[in-house]
């Protein structure tokens, strides 16, 4: 392997294709291969490749591109069901990882992922793009100041929409929708969309006890949910609220809120919105961070945070160290998401320490 020089490859052109723009910039690396079941697939993102002077190789079959000596990484960007399954062959394969959230929809399979990982010896990461928006940073500092106070609650809503079609459009080989199903996506709302602010709320508010929650279909003709509502208790003592929905009509968005007894902080889609923070300014931080979440940089694929990703992932692999999220901290979230089914389906508080 060349650390000047590390070969990247995505597997899985659905949201994969963010990835493959996300290697547009990427420095000490360069993209090899990409891997999809679907021919048309691979020809059109190979083609837009070309126009842009890239050559790649081109693969249907997924074990035969993991014998490809050119490439050292790959991003996993297949049904959330089947991340464990294609996450441990590349591992084995002795390929470093990078896992589109959520890790996998099973616990014991994402624990799987973790302890091959450990074994192997390669790199691994997971995507959680919303902690790179900028603002996220000063969120944290605040909170480790305690400037806020005591923090007693937090409200974490993602009111989004999805039409039939976004369910219907996603196959797997077999021609089956995958979105919406609970072998493949998982869950609805939560697992697919609200898992970005439930890692989030988890990460701010220093860890989740327990949850007691509702799920409903609302507006789709799905297996999962298209609505949850949770009373989350922290590890902190605080109580807070967890929402997630994608049959929102109006203006969607991803709305936090989080309050101590000095003061609070308010952001939707990576934009403040209300900083009250004792010392500090708030039309300052407004303006401040009034572009959300596109300033993580100037490249719009970036500014999903998948080229960061990946980029932290080559920059780990080449200088030895630790990618930003690794498999073992992706799973908290993933507990919190399955907790919130497990409560709803069984009508009681689940804790957080049940899902181990």
């Amino acid at each position: 392997m060349d650390k000047n020089n590390i070969g990247y490859a995505v597997l899985g052109l659905g949201i994969g294709s963010s990835h493959v723009k996300g290697t547009a910039e990427l420095r000490g690396g360069r993209l090899v291969a990409i891997c999809d079941l679907k021919t048309d697939r691979l020809e059109k993102v190979s083609s837009e490749l070309a126009a842009e002077g890239v050559t790649v190789k081109t693969y249907t079959n997924y074990a035969e591109m993991l014998r490809d000596p050119e490439i050292d990484a790959v991003s996993i960007a297949t049904p959330s069901g089947m991340h464990a399954e294609h996450a441990i062959m590349a591992m084995r394969a002795g390929k470093h990882v990078l896992i589109e959230k959520p890790i996998d929809v099973s616990v014991a399979r994402a624990e799987e992922i973790v302890r091959v990982w450990k074994m192997s010896g390669v790199k691994a990461s997971c995507v959680f793009q919303c902690r790179r928006w900028p603002c996220v940073d000063e969120i944290r500092r605040v909170l480790a100041e305690g400037k806020l106070g005591d923090v007693f609650s937090g409200f974490f809503r993602v009111n989004w929409n999805r039409s039939d079609e976004y369910f219907a459009g996603a196959t797997i080989a077999s021609g089956e929708a995958w979105r919406g199903t609970w072998a493949w996506d998982g869950g609805g709302s939560l697992m697919n969309q609200g898992v970005h602010t439930a890692d989030l709320m988890q990460w701010l508010m220093g860890g989740v006890e327990s949850v007691t929650s509702v799920t409903k279909i609302f507006n789709h003709s799905i297996e999962t949910e298209d609505f949850t509502s949770s009373i989350v208790k922290f590890k902190n003592g605080a109580i807070g609220n967890l929402v997630s929905t994608t049959c929102n009509g109006g203006k969607t968005s991803t709305d936090i809120q989080i309050f101590g007894t000095k003061g609070s902080i308010a952001m939707d889609a990576g934009k403040i919105t209300s900083w009250v923070v004792p010392g500090e300014d708030e039309a300052e931080m407004i303006a401040r961070y009034a572009d959300g979440g596109a300033a993580v940089t100037k490249n719009a694929a970036a500014a999903t945070g998948h080229a960061f990703h990946i980029q932290d992932l080559v920059d780990a692999i080449r200088e030895d160290r630790k990618p930003y999220i690794q498999p073992d901290e992706a799973l908290d979230a993933l507990k919190v998401v399955l907790a919130v089914y497990k409560s709803a389906r069984e009508g009681r508080e689940v804790f957080i320490r049940e899902m181990d």
